[in-house]
């Protein structure tokens, strides 16, 4: 067996739309809306530069099954980039971009291979003098939503001595946080006999197990608050004896970013600006010298929570950081500026909660409430389902609503919680 390197990637979701951009200065949307283009383009020059022998990428090429036809053209652009440098690139579609999708009439290199959706195929990856390197296996989604288990299909080629590698997009061990589109489970894959399962559909980074490997290497741009850190690929190194080995490379264009600003100890407006421009610095560190999209969570007690709760003293702040930023991407786009997406306010007054909670009457039993709630996810969602019935059931608004709550149902309760403590404190005049 020859030793070589492949690139592993997947969920590209080319053209994404990326919602809520309206509001946004026409600099900094511009850049987000180019940003699955770029962490493409960024993916297809460290497989140049990594000098891989091939390319395998695990599904969701493009956002939608009516994929655009310029996404379609960027995605020629890069297979185009290359098989000019004598990579070949082995590609499966998965939920999002099924076969049955639309297909604009273009001419692929040679060395493009798109796996049929009809049963698993298995072909031999070879290198710049034709070579055999290693055997491919792969299946593409004939439609958008694929409930059978593809990996149950999948068997080891019949050169035994081959290195064996699975390309599959789907759901291992039933994902909750991801539809369960092509299940399989964990053991399956283990005792199946390849040697390197290049999975796709999970936007985090996993490595599930390694000998046999079983790898989501997530997707190469973050599209949203929801999907944080760094965004790549995996360049695997594998030795001439098998020994297989993974390395990251950050692909994303524009990363997204959540840090908390604690209150503790703050007692003005001024105090406050500057943590937070302080936090807002250290993200820009954070994110290697790209643009950042960055979501604030204001946490702590202290006085400065009475302040933040009431009045326009957090929005008018928030807009002012926001105009710096956008003067900073209007002198250059491609800088590495940080955009302020929101902040999130879960401070609380400077109380002894342990002491309220250990006395009888209103506010004691709101704070065990609340507690019970959050310890019970179910009991949770089902408070949530009755106290905003009215919201969820509207034909527009209950669809955002429903989206923003299975994220956010426990902020909500905390802020609520803290908004009757504040209600309550002034109303009897508690130093706070």
């Amino acid at each position: 067996m020859r030793a070589f390197r492949f690139l592993h990637a997947a969920d590209l979701h080319l053209d994404s739309p990326f919602k809520g951009l309206s509001s946004l200065p026409e600099p900094i949307r511009e850049v987000i809306r180019e940003s699955t283009f770029q962490a493409f383009r960024n993916l297809v020059t460290t497989a140049i530069e990594e000098r891989v022998d091939f390319v395998v990428l695990a599904g969701d090429i493009y956002d939608g099954a009516d994929r655009s036809l310029r996404a379609q053209l960027r995605f020629q652009q890069g297979a185009e980039r290359l098989a000019e440098r004598g990579i070949p690139l082995y590609v499966v579609h998965g939920n999002h971009d099924p076969d049955d999708g639309r297909k604009a009439r273009l001419t692929w290199p040679d060395s493009v291979h798109f796996f049929s959706s009809v049963a698993p195929e298995l072909i031999e990856a070879v290198d710049r003098h034709g070579r055999a390197l290693a055997g491919i296996q792969g299946m593409s989604y004939p439609n958008a939503s694929v409930r059978d288990n593809l990996a149950a299909r999948y068997t080891r080629g019949s050169n035994g001595g081959q290195y064996q590698i699975g390309l599959l997009h789907g759901n291992v061990d039933g994902d909750a946080g991801h539809d369960n589109y092509a299940p399989c489970t964990l053991q399956q894959l283990t005792g199946s006999g390849l040697d390197y399962w290049a999975l796709g559909h999970i936007h985090s980074r996993r490595t599930l197990r390694s000998e046999p490997w079983v790898v989501y290497p997530g997707n190469i741009q973050g599209r949203s608050i929801r999907e944080t850190g760094p965004k790549g690929c995996y360049v695997v190194d594998v030795s001439d004896s098998g020994t297989t080995s993974l390395s990251f490379r950050p692909t994303d264009a524009v990363r997204w970013i959540v840090e908390p600003v604690s209150i503790d100890g703050l007692t003005s407006e001024q105090e406050l600006r500057d943590e937070m421009e302080r936090v807002l610095d250290s993200a820009a560190v954070l994110a290697d010298g790209r643009p950042a999209v960055v979501r604030l969570q204001l946490v702590g007690r202290g006085p400065l929570h009475r302040v933040l709760q009431s009045g326009s003293s957090l929005q008018e702040l928030v807009g002012e950081l926001r105009e710096e930023a956008s003067r900073r991407a209007e002198l250059d786009a491609a800088a590495g500026w940080t955009w302020l997406e929101s902040v999130q306010l879960q401070t609380g007054l400077a109380l002894d909660r342990e002491l309220l909670l250990a006395q009888d009457g209103f506010l004691s039993d709101l704070l065990r409430s609340a507690d019970g709630l959050l310890a019970d996810g179910r009991e949770l969602e089902a408070f949530c389902a009755r106290s905003l019935e009215p919201l969820l059931a509207h034909p527009k608004a209950g669809r955002l609503l429903a989206e923003l709550l299975a994220d956010e149902r426990a902020d909500w309760l905390r802020a609520a919680e803290q908004l009757a403590l504040g209600l309550l404190a002034e109303e009897e005049g508690w130093d706070a």
